[in-house]
């Protein structure tokens, strides 16, 4: 597995970075060798924060941690994602079956199958063309934490989310 660091308003040395590599490498049985883990390190309100995304050709596992000790995050980020793969282990395997990416005989099991829920409600409405800017509009206007809009520009539907630093994110499609 290949894994890069990157700070963002953050020193990294090599003692942080060489324990980042070796507490993914754990992770990286699950995975062929083409793998890339990407790590970003930042401060957040004086405490560490850590984003580890892992993508395998079509999966992508993803988790943050903030704390006051960057190696208690570090710890913490690799349970998450050990416990992401375990969680999802079946599913994936019916998916992936033919993935050489994910290795599921190592992947571990759940502790506990949990009980998914269900689809309990659906709603259809017309896209209509709209830009970014309105689509943050009628979002902020619905008081929804995402919005699903066509794109004016494009022509292509794409979700408008609520990040929780009170951002947005984009999420485009293509064909």
């Amino acid at each position: 597995m290949k894994v890069n660091i990157l700070g963002r308003n953050y020193r990294t040395y090599g003692k942080l970075e060489e324990m980042i590599e070796k507490k993914l490498d754990k992770l990286g049985k699950y995975f062929s060798d083409d793998i890339t883990a990407n790590v970003v390190l930042s401060h957040v309100a004086g405490r560490d924060k850590i984003e580890t995304t892992i993508s395998a050709k079509g999966t992508i596992f993803r988790a943050e941690e903030i704390s006051d000790d960057i190696y208690e995050a570090i710890d913490k980020v690799v349970d998450k994602l050990s416990s992401q793969m375990a969680k999802f282990k079946g599913k994936l395997q019916k998916r992936y079956n033919d993935n050489k990416a994910l290795k599921f005989e190592f992947m571990p099991e759940p502790e506990e199958e949990e009980e998914h829920g269900e689809v309990v409600k659906k709603k259809v409405f017309e896209l209509r063309p709209m830009d970014e800017e309105e689509a943050i509009l009628q979002m902020e206007m619905l008081g929804h934490q995402f919005f699903v809009y066509l794109d004016a520009n494009v022509g292509s539907v794409n979700v408008l989310y609520k990040r929780k630093d009170g951002d947005y994110g984009l999420l485009e499609t293509r064909n």
